[in-house]
């Protein structure tokens, strides 16, 4: 069996027992999910009553004071964007902590969102879009462990070639 390490960190065997990953196809399931998910706890109730304890935490307990709301379908094209994104760049991008470094970017990125929503006095709805991406992410995550992309394997490739 012949092995090779990157800089991430990552043991790659070239006869590996992990069937072959697909990117589009499982990107767009993880999507799928995650926007079924969202829909679901927003269905149930549970997206909205988050986002009122986000505004009264961000407000100290005046959510009146956020006079502003974004449209409905901004958070849903939010949803939507980082619910099939995420997963496609993870799926694509060789190497755990690589992977791991978007992941975590992203949901921060979405997560400093509250406080500028705040500032601007808008009513910060990005619940849905943080557990799209935290789910998506997860999934994503799964599925490059327990399968071998095809990143990884073009990546070990041109590692032999320049031996």
């Amino acid at each position: 069996m012949k092995t090779c390490f990157y800089s991430d960190l990552m043991l790659i065997s070239t006869n590996s027992q992990r069937p072959a990953g697909h990117v589009f196809l499982a990107g767009g399931t993880i999507g799928l999910l995650a926007m079924v998910l969202s829909v679901g706890l927003s269905l149930i109730g549970i997206i909205d009553r988050v986002n009122a304890w986000i505004s009264d935490v961000i407000t100290h307990g005046n959510a009146s004071a956020l006079v502003n709301s974004l449209p409905l379908w901004t958070q849903w094209l939010a949803v939507m964007v980082v619910a099939f994104a995420i997963p496609w760049v993870i799926l694509a991008v060789p190497g755990i902590l690589r992977r791991l470094v978007l992941w975590i970017s992203i949901v921060a990125v979405i997560s400093f969102w509250i406080p500028v929503l705040g500032i601007a006095a808008y009513s910060p709805v990005v619940t849905a879009p943080l557990i799209a991406a935290l789910w998506s992410g997860l999934c994503a995550m799964v599925y490059a462990r327990n399968h071998e992309m095809p990143c990884e394997i073009n990546q070990m490739k041109s590692a032999d070639e320049t031996r």
